[in-house]
């Protein structure tokens, strides 16, 4: 697998804040050992996020984020200050980059505030050491923001940038999760059967990354493997001497597939699977439960966690709204956002149905669920939503808890 083969949703994300050229794109050019990020004297030269892939030991696949200056002074630097912050919610380790010439701001002092509210680790990152003087070092040394949490480097001219590495990689010793779909779910020679319907909605030519998840999950733990579409999911079946150990279909199939598979048959599905990983399980089946108290005025968000172009069949924008609509006899207020569209989209709200968040990291999908309870609004994810509307919740959700 190559450099680049990782998904981001399975990267450690390292947040990179500071200053307008504090160093921020020299420092991320030097980790990666490439000219990733544009490096100028002109202020406010990044002006959104930008993500780069990189191998850190022993950490392994990781994503550096590289932010808006937090003191941009041009017209739109309060929009993208604010989009440096909303990287905070995805992001592992925050690395804040300050000039070490200089006394770090009241913005690197509000970032920081927030950091501890969010209980994020950080390391200040103390660029320029080349030109600091023994007064800078001292004043650095004793400011109360940064002691206990600093480490000198010149990224221009790569200093300690190996040792920085090395560092950063040491934080997470041990904190790094192993999760898997299916771990506890498959023995050698399980069968198991994954129904992934290929239609309009359904990327050409690769499958979703749920579905690519649980194939290597069963290979990982020696299982066996079926990967059938809905219409041959009977035929499988009928062709397996013993029945298989468990059926994962996608969401979007479950009144079909529940109507095949025989009773005795563990049944779930690729988000719900996702889910018990990502969130608290009992949470969202009590959250997608708390449809039946939505009135005509409601209004539910149906929040994708990445972008794509929306189809005539797509599973958020029309799918779910038209089975909500049969469900409750009418249809309430329905508000879409993709992407990083979701906290703004938030007031008003009385329900959440999120996608699955496979392409999201789980300190993005952690905060979305922690944004959703301050604000008291209940939040499920599409396959519990729809294996409650199509009333087969209960029997899907049977095996995992």
């Amino acid at each position: 697998m190559g450099l680049t083969d990782t998904p981001r949703s399975e990267r450690v994300h390292i947040g990179i804040f500071g200053h307008t050229n504090a160093g921020k794109s020299s420092l991320i050019n030097a980790l990666t050992g490439q000219k990733t990020s544009i490096v100028s004297d002109i202020e406010g030269t990044t002006t959104d996020p930008v993500f780069k892939a990189i191998e850190l030991f022993p950490i392994g696949p990781c994503v550096l984020i590289d932010t808006p200056g937090l003191n941009d002074n041009s017209i739109l630097g309060k929009e993208r200050i604010t989009k440096a912050f909303e990287v905070l919610g995805k992001t592992d380790v925050a690395l804040i980059v300050v000039d070490g010439t200089s006394i770090m701001g009241r913005a690197e002092i509000a970032l920081i505030n927030e950091i501890n509210v969010r209980k994020l680790p950080y390391l200040i990152i103390v660029n320029k050491a080349d030109k600091m003087t023994d007064i800078d070092k001292k004043r650095i040394e004793s400011d109360p923001f940064v002691k206990g949490h600093y480490f000198l480097v010149s990224a221009k001219f790569n200093e300690r940038i190996d040792e920085l590495k090395t560092y950063i990689g040491n934080m997470f010793k041990g904190k790094i999760r192993e999760d898997h779909m299916l771990s506890d779910l498959v023995k050698k020679d399980d069968v198991i059967v994954l129904v992934t319907p290929i239609d309009e909605s359904a990327p050409k030519g690769r499958m979703i990354l749920p579905q690519q998840q649980a194939i290597r999950d069963v290979l990982h733990f020696k299982g066996i493997t079926m990967v059938v579409e809905p219409d041959e999911l009977e035929a499988a079946i009928k062709s397996l001497k013993n029945p298989p150990k468990l059926i994962v279909t996608d969401s979007q199939a479950f009144a079909k597939v529940g109507a095949i598979v025989p009773k005795n048959i563990p049944l779930t599905s690729f988000s719900i699977l996702l889910a018990r990983i990502n969130y608290d399980l009992n949470y969202l089946v009590e959250s997608a439960k708390s449809l039946k108290n939505i009135k005509p005025d409601d209004t539910i968000l149906i929040s994708e966690g990445c972008t794509h172009h929306r189809q005539c069949g797509d599973i958020g924008a029309v799918k779910i709204p038209a089975l909500i609509k049969k469900t409750l006899g009418f249809e309430p207020k329905i508000r879409l956002t993709s992407g990083t569209d979701f906290a703004s989209a938030l007031d008003g709200v009385k329900l959440i149905i999120h996608c699955g968040g496979c392409m999201l990291n789980d300190k993005e999908l952690e905060h979305r669920m922690e944004l959703s309870k301050e604000k008291g609004i209940k939040m499920t994810n599409y396959g519990i939503m729809i294996a409650y509307m199509t009333g087969i919740l209960d029997r899907a959700v049977a095996p995992l808890l």
